[in-house]
């Protein structure tokens, strides 16, 4: 049992990792049994306390950039509140589903090879590597857009004002938020510096954390559907039907549990993900939008790091939709593959049940309104643009 943990931890470390720093235990099994602790409770309801007060800040401060005119600003605050949304979304999401996703954890244990023999058969490095691989990549981009944007200020005053002396600087904070006192000529600045990087951090660990276990989760269900599919394909039918249906029916049975599986993962994060692709199409046409209207040249490395880390996400719930629909799919190709023709007829008649399911491709859904895959990017985009040319012409006129 220890030896399942530690093999399954390997997929699932880069998401527990973030869910850990901001207090948050996503799941519990049992070889993994909850560590329900104060502090973490005190660490993990703080930092969302603190996050609903930086957030009322910014709204309030959309709400007068608005009543103003002032449609950059607005923007600009609105590409951070629905940084915000994404990211709280997801982690009281993850909260509710709890019991379900330990449940499905649960679930991948017991499927898990087990022993050298079962995880070279399943390529099980493979797709650990891959995981792995684009786990930490993703984690580092994200991680360097969030503290990027929270330390931006305090390395513009040191470098332009203190050290350089070429131009004033100032206290500023990373994001506009309103705050009915004046804060940038006493000690108050630091803790609103504190809290409002406390506050992204917090808002991208609820991101990255559910897209890497969306990232680890899906890898599996790929590997499973892949090593079915290489059973079927390099099964060497013995002609003997009482034989044969216990193979096919050991197959049936695995497929359902996979084909299970799935639905579980789409109904955990049906929703967050449609709230992501939602209000990601927001950010990416905003901050398109702050690039375009003449912002500094400073300001628009920091907007171009945004983009980047927005588009990626997106891609990456895109790519792991795109594949498990190809592994889905791919299996009726592999049962059709297979040497039968020297079957019995019940075995063949059998086959075209396998083909006729598997033909109907299984889907990261985002919710009923939205199959995932490598084109949801495009749509996404295209939406994207047609808000930020209605924003354009606003802006114009």
């Amino acid at each position: 049992m220890t030896y399942l943990c530690s093999e399954m931890d390997k997929f699932m470390k880069y998401a527990n990792f973030f869910y850990t720093t901001v207090g948050f235990e996503a799941y519990a099994t049992a070889s993994r049994p909850p560590k329900d602790s104060l502090r973490n409770r005190i660490v993990f309801w703080g930092n969302l306390v603190n996050l609903a007060i930086v957030g009322s800040g910014e709204a309030i401060y959309f709400y007068l950039a608005i009543r103003a005119g002032n449609l950059l600003e607005a923007v600009t605050v609105m590409s951070y509140i629905g940084f915000i949304i994404v990211g709280v979304s997801k982690i009281f999401f993850i909260m509710w589903k709890k019991p379900a996703l330990s449940a499905m954890v649960q679930e991948l244990e017991d499927l898990f090879p087990r022993g050298k023999v079962q995880e070279a058969q399943f390529h099980l490095e493979d797709y650990l590597r891959s995981c792995s691989r684009i786990s930490f990549n993703y984690g580092l981009l994200y991680f360097v857009l969030i503290w990027t944007f929270n330390l931006y200020p305090i390395m513009e005053l040191i470098v332009f004002e203190k050290w350089l002396k070429i131009r004033i600087v100032g206290k500023t904070l990373p994001y506009l938020m309103y705050a009915p006192w004046k804060w940038d000529d006493n000690w108050s600045y630091y803790p609103l510096l504190v809290a409002q990087n406390l506050g992204g951090y917090t808002s991208a660990a609820g991101q990255i954390s559910t897209d890497l276990l969306l990232c680890s989760v899906a890898t599996q269900v790929v590997m499973h559907f892949d090593h079915l599919a290489r059973s079927m394909e390099n099964h060497n039918l013995s002609g003997d039907w009482p034989e044969d249906s216990r193979f096919i029916s050991e197959v049936v049975r695995y497929h359902e549990r996979i084909l299970r599986l799935s639905d579980v993962v789409n109904d955990i994060l049906g929703v967050p993900l449609l709230l992501n692709f939602m209000v990601s199409s927001f950010v990416i046409c905003f901050v398109g939008f702050q690039m375009t209207v003449g912002v500094s040249p400073d300001m628009i490395t920091k907007l171009f790091l945004y983009l980047v880390s927005s588009m990626s996400q997106v891609y990456l719930i895109c790519h792991y939709g795109q594949m498990v629909a190809d592994a889905s799919f791919g299996l009726s190709v592999a049962v059709y593959n297979q040497n039968w023709s020297h079957a019995d007829v019940r075995y063949q008649r059998a086959l075209l049940l396998i083909i006729a399911r598997a033909q109907k491709t299984t889907h990261l859904k985002a919710t009923i309104f939205l199959d995932i895959t490598r084109s949801t990017m495009t749509d996404l985009l295209q939406i994207s643009y047609k808000f930020f040319a209605l924003l354009r012409t606003m802006y114009v006129q």
